[in-house]
């Protein structure tokens, strides 16, 4: 299968060449950094201290959040009576981890204490009756949703009815309409003034925690040992990693790498990562993806437990048990996933012009959103993973850049029983009966809305650099815009007209992969390694001595206690002057 061409768009600073200049003479950086500064809004000095000093005093009054006087006066209620209390959170990454964090910070105040998880496949995304009936049967008097609640407007009325109080915790976009709950803490709401409106669902978690213990006295560094949880919340959730988030999640690898809680210590040691340097690209791509696996594959309780171990051999155990679970989530997703690009290139799928839909009752609901997002890779198009769940088809969403996807279902609500997302992912059920008209609508309406810009997928280049500007003081530097994500990508360079040394190969168990050392035709004594992950469709080009240019970023390899720079390819493009 041909790869879809990319285009490439460098970033341009214009009107602000001055400001690049003054800003690398004051901090005495390369011209290359300060530009890089001057694009994530940073023009100052002073600005440029606090980007590269984040200090936990930036952290914003937990007290301004809406509701949170009010959320806080229910908890310290509940604890100094002695009612039960149940943490409820979703059972993805955010949702497991947020329900750790408070259930750890609580479990210090309180024995009467327990969390719930809903099961994904019988009672689905959010707030569940089920979980509202186990609550009240076993005399639970208070409810705390984590990541989810926001919309649970029937439930929160359910739960009352039952006589239990409910405090919401969400970070999704509020409807019209709030659940009746004693507290509704989600910065999105209109009438929350709260400065960041932009935490995960582990972040309100932690404000909550956070305006507890202002309130009871207890000092700020008690709450640093919860810290690890947030980054690997932050990661995984691809919130915007500025502003509070990015103090958070810079505290939180640090927590991270130097003192991690047994459970991730425990994930570490099976995603063999080096200690003490875990990054948010090994959060993102090792450690979220093994917590996810227990909700997918089994249960999301069991991503709790661990993360809530306090015994090595207690978080060892069930760390094996979840890594189980994620090579059995990967060997199905890589199936279903050769599955659906058979079907998309036979012509079996049920759209594949506008937009790329594929079904399978058969399919394992638990990755059908990983499945989505490799096919929006392969044929760049916003793109339905369908199975069967329950007597309904479900499945979910992924969409290319710059389409709104939640629009598109939103558009078709008379034709759902549910759906909820954002304008990139997405999750929705249906009656069987209502597909054909599904496809046939979403295909009209991505014909009509999906221009050709949207059609072409983007390689953003921060910058066009010459190697000889890799130098150890400027990648020390660079390092220093850590931890990157959305809102602070990791910089993307463009280098033209290298070569390898001779010495490029494939590898990787299929050789999918490229591992190159390369020279600058500029520069024939700046060799620098690279790795192109499954790029191996260049590899004859490359191989013959002919010149190519690269989009990359700049990473730290570690390798057997050694640490040395290496380049990782975004992509590759051949140039017309081969030899």
């Amino acid at each position: 299968m041909t790869p879809v061409e990319r285009k490439w768009i460098v970033k341009q600073n214009s009107g602000q060449e001055e400001t690049v200049s003054r800003l690398s003479a004051e901090l005495g950086i390369d011209p290359v950094l300060s530009s890089l500064l001057v694009q994530r809004g940073v023009t100052t000095f002073e600005e440029a201290r606090a980007f590269f000093r984040p200090d936990l005093s930036s952290l914003h009054d937990p007290f301004l959040m809406k509701d949170m006087d009010k959320a806080v006066a229910r908890l310290r209620k509940a604890v100094n009576s002695g009612e039960k209390i149940l943490v409820y959170g979703d059972y993805d990454v955010d949702g497991t981890t947020a329900v750790a964090l408070v259930f750890s910070f609580l479990r210090r105040l309180t024995a009467r204490i327990d969390f719930y998880i809903p099961d994904r496949y019988d009672e689905g995304y959010g707030v569940s009756r089920k979980g509202i009936e186990w609550a009240a049967d076993n005399g639970f008097k208070l409810i705390i949703t984590l990541d989810c609640g926001i919309k649970a407007i029937e439930k929160v009325a359910y739960a009352a009815s039952k006589g239990i109080d409910v405090i919401v915790c969400d970070h999704h976009l509020p409807e019209d309409e709030l659940p009746a709950a004693v507290a509704v803490l989600d910065p999105k709401r209109e009438d929350c003034q709260y400065p960041f409106d932009d935490l995960c669902g582990c972040g309100v978690g932690f404000k909550l925690v956070q305006a507890y213990a202002q309130t009871e006295g207890v000092d700020f560094e008690q709450l640093i040992p919860l810290l690890d949880l947030l980054a690997v919340s932050i990661a995984s959730d691809l919130v915007s990693v500025r502003g509070e988030n990015r103090v958070l999640a810079h505290f939180g690898l640090r927590r991270l790498n130097e003192q991690p809680r047994k459970g991730l210590q425990a994930i570490i040691n099976l995603s063999n990562l080096e200690t003490s340097h875990v990054t948010i690209d090994d959060i993102v791509f090792k450690i979220g993806p093994r917590i996810n696996a227990a909700g997918r594959m089994e249960t999301g309780r069991l991503a709790v437990e661990l993360l809530t171990a306090t015994e090595d051999a207690d978080a060892a155990l069930i760390a094996s048990k979840i890594n189980d679970n994620n090579n059995e989530r990967k060997s199905i997703d890589r199936e279903i996933t050769r599955e659906a690009i058979d079907m998309v290139m036979s012509g079996n799928c049920i759209a594949s012009e506008y937009a790329t839909i594929v079904y399978n009752p058969s399919w394992n609901k638990g990755v059908v959103g990983i499945v989505a997002s490799r096919l929006v890779e392969a044929f760049y198009k916003p793109t339905f993973v369908l199975t069967k769940s329950n007597g309904f088809i479900t499945g979910s969403a992924r969409s290319v850049r710059g389409f709104d996807l939640y629009d598109s279902i939103d558009k078709q609500a008379d034709l759902l029983e549910n759906f909820g997302g954002h304008i990139y992912a997405a999750g929705l059920t249906m009656k069987e009966e209502n597909l054909a008209e599904f496809a046939r609508r979403i295909e009209e309406y991505v014909a009509a809305n999906m221009n050709k810009e949207m059609s072409t997928p983007v390689v953003e280049v921060d910058s066009v650099l010459d190697f000889s500007h890799i130098t150890p003081k400027f990648f020390r530097i660079l390092k220093q815009f850590q931890p990157f994500g959305p809102g602070n990508s990791a910089p993307v360079f463009l280098t033209e007209n290298v070569y390898d040394d001779g010495n490029g190969r494939k590898v990787g168990p299929a050789a999918q992969h490229l591992k190159l050392d390369l020279i600058q035709e500029s520069q024939p004594y700046h060799q620098i390694s690279a790795i192109g992950f499954n790029m191996s469709e260049y590899f004859d080009h490359i191989k013959a001595g002919n010149p190519f240019d690269i989009c990359y970023s700049i990473v730290e390899n570690y390798y057997r206690g050694s640490s040395t720079i290496q380049l990782r390819l975004k992509d590759i493009r051949e140039r017309e002057d081969v030899i």
